[in-house]
């Protein structure tokens, strides 16, 4: 085993995609940003899509870059990629795509939405632990196989996008467990399979899978890239999400909930048994899979989205790490709203204007709108703070825990407003890491895949120790 280890994590999110270059060496793990490359579907007519080929450039682009950052004479370890949820491609047995591939914003699964709300959501929650949401991939599966039948004539395979761009890179289709765990396929009960009662309702065809693989697997050395010639293509918790909770510096009391902060809040824990049951399908608890094959569960707020998609809805925004501080600041010295926004108003989900939106929400409610944008940053801040105490409380409800910090990673983890927020509303600290949790759970099940690291439970404690973090009270 080398002193230096070099690893690159490919982490694909829904608005940008980067590739982070991994240094190991002396139990410490440094990142360099390689490639950063904006992210977004287009509309063509009624739906919404990927531009799939333009992601794979900004891949091969990535991985070449981190390439050349490393010392004369070493090399890529291996490579690993992480992707957001339920999004996937069908191809035939040579690989090619035959069918486009939606984003999971699309209004496509609307009908199928509430025909199942209506018939089937509590026996499909009985078996698989995913609640009945929009973008599932079961619902996006059974709107392609009712509107072209044709299509199970030609795919032969599904595969996760995270899947995909293994596929791309290493020549393997498989399916690995955390993305797949999203798709309201898999079976709650079962170690690793998928449902075949879901399968059946939702008209699937079963042969489009693989059983599914869990973090760790070697799928073979990188192709079609001279630059990499040797990489390790190593599954890794495929979905960001997992990968972002594995990276979690979490207490082994196992009483830390979960946060990772970005487009979407994922509140969660991490737990030997899934939460299940009438009042957990109520909260839209997602019993998705840990990289180790446990339970995650987890709820999905509307995150930063918000704040993302309302700043184009002013000329005059941040466009600098200033600019973004000096927002924070004014927001920051408003006063606490007294009423919040309602986040599961289903508008806020892909709106034209999400100013627009908001202001609807409060006119219905006969509330005043926020007058500038530190006005609207506040509100915005300020609710999902709320929300993520509405997580916690529910799960101390449904379980009998007592959570005694939350932890938070991702892009929010850097907003002093809404951490602030959070532990404000939570009543309970609130800790926040400086830390690219993604890339940084990508990494780790690369060096235990790779025999550096032992294990998860080591790693953390070793993470721990080099990490800087902040602590925000709750203020009453």
């Amino acid at each position: 085993m080398p002193k230096t280890l070099y690893t690159a994590a490919v982490d694909l999110g829904a608005t940008s995609g980067r590739v982070i270059l991994g240094v190991w060496s002396k139990n410490k793990l440094q990142l360099t940003e390689a490639h950063r490359f904006p992210n977004d579907y287009r509309e063509l007519g009624n739906n919404a899509y990927w531009e799939l080929g333009t992601f794979w450039h900004e891949v091969q682009t990535g991985l070449r870059k981190a390439a050349a950052l490393l010392p004369k004479g070493s090399k890529l370890s291996s490579v690993g990629v992480d992707t957001w949820g339920c999004d996937h491609v069908l191809l035939n047995d040579a690989g090619r795509l035959v069918f486009p591939p939606h984003a999971y914003r699309d209004d496509r699964t609307q009908a199928g939405l509430k025909a199942l709300a209506q018939n089937g959501a509590d026996r499909i929650y009985a078996a698989t632990g995913i609640p009945n949401v929009f973008y599932n991939t079961s619902l996006q599966l059974a709107e392609t196989v009712a509107h072209c039948p044709a299509i199970t004539d030609l795919a032969t395979r599904c595969l996760f996008l995270s899947d995909y761009f293994n596929y791309l890179l290493s020549g393997k289709m498989e399916n690995e467990f955390t993305v797949a765990s999203t798709s309201q396929l898999i079976d709650v009960h079962a170690k690793c399979d998928w449902s075949r009662a879901a399968l059946e309702h939702f008209r699937i065809p079963p042969s489009w899978f693989n059983q599914p693989i869990r973090a760790g697997k070697k799928l073979g050395p990188v192709r079609g890239l001279p630059e990499l010639k040797g990489t390790q293509v190593i599954v890794v918790p495929g979905h960001d999400t997992a990968a972002a909770f594995d990276a979690m510096p979490a207490a082994e009391d196992g009483n830390d909930l979960f946060l990772s902060s970005g487009t979407w809040s994922l509140v969660g824990f991490e737990s030997a048994t899934p939460v299940l049951g009438a009042e957990a399908e109520k909260a839209r608890v997602a019993n998705e899979r840990t990289g180790d094959g446990g339970y995650r569960p987890l709820t999905n707020v509307v995150g930063l989205f918000l704040l993302e998609q309302i700043m184009r809805d002013f000329k005059h925004r941040p466009q600098s790490d200033h600019e973004w501080a000096a927002l924070i600041n004014a927001a920051e010295k408003l006063p606490v709203p007294k009423d919040l926004l309602d986040l599961t108003d289903g508008a806020f989900t892909n709106p034209d204007s999400m100013k627009a939106a908001i202001d609807a929400q409060l006119k219905k409610r006969k509330l005043k709108a926020p007058k500038d944008l530190a006005g609207y940053t506040r509100l915005i801040c300020d609710s999902i703070g709320q929300g993520h105490a509405n997580c916690m409380q529910a799960f101390e409800r449904m379980t009998g825990k007592t959570f005694k910090r939350i932890l938070i990673v991702g892009g929010g983890s850097k907003n002093r407003l809404l951490c602030q927020a959070t532990a404000n509303a939570a009543g309970i600290p609130v800790i926040s890491f400086s830390l690219e949790g993604t890339a940084v759970g990508n990494i780790a099940r690369q060096l235990i895949a790779l025999k550096a690291v032992k294990d998860l439970k080591t790693f953390r404690r070793l993470l721990t120790a080099n990490l800087v973090q902040k602590t925000y009270r709750p203020i009453k």
